[in-house]
């Protein structure tokens, strides 16, 4: 790492918060200073080690507040990722044109919605039919990652785009564009679930219902429509609305894994191995058929084109921030107890 940039992330982090406002007016001087040596670091020494300190110091300004700074270094990490993303592709034998690169669109509303989700799914797919059926019985015994690593990595997709999903939203600083994006992965969750791809249709999901999100203050027809989608996985009576729509598919189809891993531990911790020393058929038959129907979903194969300008928009789902932050920028938007505390004042008055 070069010691100017070394040192200027140091004391961006050493002076986050700002505590007064002398070392306010010092820490946000070294952050401008950090932000014109990463514009003129040369792509070569734009390491792992240096993008991950940076986005480390982009995730403590989110924390602390400082949204804009926060903005400004992410936009010229990404300004970076993409010039050196484009100076492999000029060095390979194929022309540009040829490779069908681009820059990466600014935002989520340049795509259309069944683009969106036919991409998700295409990346769903590929992670799906990688995964073995011995990994998923196996998973359901042991939960050994290193043993399931398909699985795993299908799992880590899954969160990673939830997560993506919300800080997208949470990211924005005007009510209306949150709601905005919000009816957008609403209409790419439709599009979603006429694909069969139940897996991001509930990665999405999760991301809209989860509480930093469902607290903040939306429109009536906004909160209508979500609450609509959420009907499908109601847990109450074992996910029957769920159970039954994937009852119904013709594949291909994409099914949530989460259930499936669900009832195999179910299965696996409620009936033992041997009953009177012999082996229990009926447990394995059990197995069989949850595995069963996974497997017939494996063999239908999905016609869907890659489009690299969306899938370099999704960046692999990286740029999200961790639950604590969400809460930080939620709660920053919306206050705990703001409706209690104007209620005692209407009734002092």
């Amino acid at each position: 790492m070069t010691p100017s940039l070394e040192a200027s992330v140091t004391r961006s982090l050493k002076f986050s918060p700002f505590a007064d406002t002398f070392k306010k007016r010092v820490s946000k001087n070294t952050f401008f200073v950090l932000v014109r040596v990463v514009d003129e670091l040369c792509l070569v020494e734009l390491t792992e080690e240096i993008l991950k300190l940076l986005m480390e110091l982009v995730f403590r300004l989110v924390c602390n507040g400082e949204l804009s700074l926060a903005r400004v270094l992410r936009k010229n990490i990404l300004d970076k990722v993409d010039q050196k993303r484009l100076l492999r592709c000029a060095n390979s034998d194929q022309p540009l044109a040829a490779r069908g690169v681009a820059a990466r669109p600014g935002t989520l509303h340049d795509f259309h919605s069944h683009e969106i989700a036919e991409q998700l799914t295409l990346l769903d797919a590929e992670l799906f039919y990688k995964i073995e059926i011995p990994e998923v019985l196996l998973w359901a015994k042991e939960q050994n990652e290193e043993k399931s690593p398909n699985l795993t990595q299908f799992t880590e997709h899954f969160n990673n785009m939830s997560y993506w999903v919300r800080s997208i939203i949470m990211l924005q600083e005007k009510a209306q564009d949150r709601e905005r994006l919000l009816l957008k992965f609403i209409k790419i969750m439709k599009h979603l679930r006429k694909l069969n791809n139940f897996n991001s249709y509930l990665a999405i999901l999760s991301a809209l219902d989860s509480a930093p999100i469902r607290r903040l203050e939306w429109q009536k027809q906004t909160s209508e429509g979500l609450a609509e989608y959420c009907t499908l996985i109601d847990s109450s009576s074992s996910f029957r609305a769920y159970r039954a729509a994937l009852s119904e598919v013709e594949p291909p189809c994409i099914p949530y894994l989460g259930l499936i891993l669900q009832d195999l531990t179910f299965v696996h911790l409620g009936n033992p191995d041997y009953i009177d020393g012999k082996v229990n058929f009926s447990k394995r038959w059990q197995q069989f058929n949850i595995l069963d129907s996974m497997r017939c979903f494996q063999q239908a194969h999905y016609d869907i084109r890659r489009n690299d300008d969306i899938i370099n928009f999704f960046n692999d789902f990286s740029d999200h921030l961790a639950e604590e932050a969400l809460w930080e920028l939620s709660l920053k938007i919306k206050p705990r107890n703001i409706t209690r505390r104007k209620t005692d004042r209407e009734e002092k008055t």
